[in-house]
C-alpha cells in the first residue's frame, strides 16, 4: 500500500511516518509512506493508494479532491495525530483502500 500524508511541511507529519511505518512493521503489512507538503502532495496525488491530511490542513481537502477522481482522501482524526498514533491511522488507511 502506498500512503501519502499532507502537510504544511512540517515536522511532526513527519514523525507519524515513523510510528505508521513501524506499526506496519509490527502487522507485517508492506507499505510505502511519506509526508509531503500540500504543494508537492497535489502533482502525483494519482500515484498513491490513499492520501491523508494532517488535521493542520483540513481546509485543503475540497482542493485535493479537484485533483484526483481516483484516489480516495481523509482528514487524519485530530486525537490521533496529536497522540502520533500510528496504528490508528494505519488502521484508517486499511480501511479506506479495502472499501474503494
Amino acid at each position: 500500500m502506498k500512503l501519502l500524508l499532507v502537510c504544511n511541511a512540517g515536522m511532526s507529519t513527519s514523525m507519524l511516518v515513523s510510528k505508521i511505518e513501524s506499526a506496519a512493521k509490527d502487522q507485517g503489512i508492506d507499505i510505502e509512506v511519506v509526508a509531503y507538503p500540500l504543494t508537492q502532495a497535489e502533482k502525483v496525488i494519482d500515484e498513491w493508494d490513499v492520501v491523508m491530511l494532517g488535521p493542520q490542513v483540513r481546509h485543503c481537502l475540497p482542493q485535493l479532491q479537484k485533483a484526483t477522481n481516483i484516489t480516495p482522501i481523509e482528514v487524519i482524526d485530530m486525537k490521533d495525530y496529536g497522540l502520533m498514533n500510528g496504528a490508528n491511522v494505519l488502521k484508517k488507511a486499511l480501511e479506506i483502500v479495502n472499501n474503494k
